[in-house]
């Protein structure tokens, strides 16, 4: 059959073509702004965090709530850089997430804080399974290893102190080499009834206790764990005690006070300033996250994080 129009027949059908290819490039236009935007607000939104407070989350306190793995996805969303306190087994996860372990626990049985360097008897075991701890720690790019006075058993406070100092000499040297830092931490001794919110019974309770021990061990690589609910149960004076430690302080924790729950408006320390104290004296390590939420985990934690971003 003879066209009718085939000069015209054709000319629609470039000018369809055309249209189809204006069409498609408008869509792939409309795409990739759609996942500009999309870039830029997740950029914004990561930007909103200032980052100058390096910020880590405390697992055991979320235990109950999420598995390791969730912990680390809700740390990445909200910024932070490190899940602390849990062993190497669980570290492999954490570095699926691009995330790092800001201070490894010790392996041993019960309540590590329990059995210190006060007791000479524990000497020996309590070096091997911190020497472990700080070859696994080298290994895997985590600066520092927790470490405990001990409860007093017996021990007066200047013969517990001796005790620790020199605990803590002969781990030095070890420490010093693989380049891992021995955080000592202290704890309060006046809440009772909780195990998680006071220690009755724990020789390091101290600041200046704590302080005197690791002068006297004289090692950069020996420093304190400073445990801002904790030294507020005991000493108070938050921000000037952070002034005096300056750069012995190794690792920083976080919680409410009284009662150990959210950094919020019911409770008594004033994060902010404390925070910016840190920065004035230089401090570049890890604040932890370590408060018991008592509502949404998650709503909890973000609020947290917020807070100490400064």
């Amino acid at each position: 059959m003879k066209e009718d129009h085939p000069q015209e027949t054709r000319s629609l059908t470039r000018r369809g073509l055309m249209k189809t290819g204006i069409a498609g490039i408008a869509g792939a236009g409309t795409l990739i702004s759609g996942l500009t935007s999309a870039c830029a607000q997740e950029k914004a939104s990561s930007s909103k965090r200032l980052g100058n407070i390096r910020q880590s989350v405390v697992y055991w306190c979320y235990s109950k709530h999420w598995s390791v793995e969730e912990t680390c996805q809700h740390a990445l969303d909200l910024g932070c850089e490190s899940i602390e306190l849990v062993g190497p087994k669980d570290w492999p996860t954490l570095k699926k997430y691009g995330l790092t372990c800001a201070i490894a626990p010790i392996d041993v049985e019960g309540k590590p804080f329990v059995k210190g360097f006060n007791n000479p008897e524990y000497h020996p075991w309590l070096l091997d399974v911190t020497k472990k701890a700080i070859d696994e720690s080298a290994d895997f790019g985590c600066p520092n290893v927790i470490a405990f006075t001990g409860f007093s058993e017996g021990f007066s406070r200047e013969d517990g102190a001796r005790n620790c100092i020199d605990g803590f000499k002969k781990l030095a040297g070890y420490a010093e080499k693989k380049g891992v830092t021995v955080c000592l931490e202290m704890l309060n001794s006046r809440v009772g009834g909780h195990p998680d919110k006071g220690h009755p019974g724990y020789q390091g309770d101290h600041i200046d206790y704590c302080m005197d021990i690791l002068h006297a061990v004289g090692s950069p690589r020996v420093k304190l764990l400073f445990d801002v609910y904790h030294v507020q149960v005991m000493d108070g004076d938050v921000i000037q005690r952070i002034k005096e430690c300056g750069d012995m302080i190794g690792h920083v924790h976080t919680a409410g006070n009284p009662g150990r729950g959210e950094l919020d408006q019911n409770q008594e320390l004033n994060y902010v300033p404390i925070m910016k104290a840190l920065l004035e004296i230089n401090y570049q390590g890890f604040v932890g996250q370590e408060f018991i939420p008592t509502g949404n985990p998650l709503a909890s934690l973000k609020q947290a994080v917020e807070l100490c971003d400064v």
